[in-house]
């Protein structure tokens, strides 16, 4: 049985797919855009930003490693709540974004 999407576009002529209106955020006091069904990473990535977190040993710089929410890379605390996987997280306008306690220790891991 053949299945097909209706998508409304074909490979000649694609979807006319448009994202809604950017809204802001800010990390770490510094204010960011997202868009619309952003996560959290992905609206640090839009930002240029690919690292926000440093392991606690070694300090090394970690981001979105997986993006499916199964390792820790990705945490930060998003409007007081800490361990937040920016990578699940949709990002919403206002949210306050803190990369500097993502261990949830209350303190500055770097």
């Amino acid at each position: 049985m053949l299945i097909r999407l209706r998508f409304g576009g074909t490979p000649r002529r694609p979807a006319a797919a448009r994202p809604g209106t950017a809204f802001a955020l800010s990390v770490d006091g510094e204010r960011i855009e997202a868009l619309p069904g952003h996560t959290i990473a992905a609206a640090l990535w839009r930002a240029g930003i690919v690292s926000w977190r440093r392991t606690r040993g070694e300090a090394r710089p970690r981001g979105v490693f997986c993006g499916i929410g199964v390792c820790f890379d990705c945490l930060v605390t998003v409007n007081g709540r800490p361990n937040q996987r920016a990578c699940l997280v949709p990002a919403r306008p206002g949210d306050a974004v803190d990369t500097r306690a993502g261990t949830g220790l209350g303190g500055d891991e770097t």
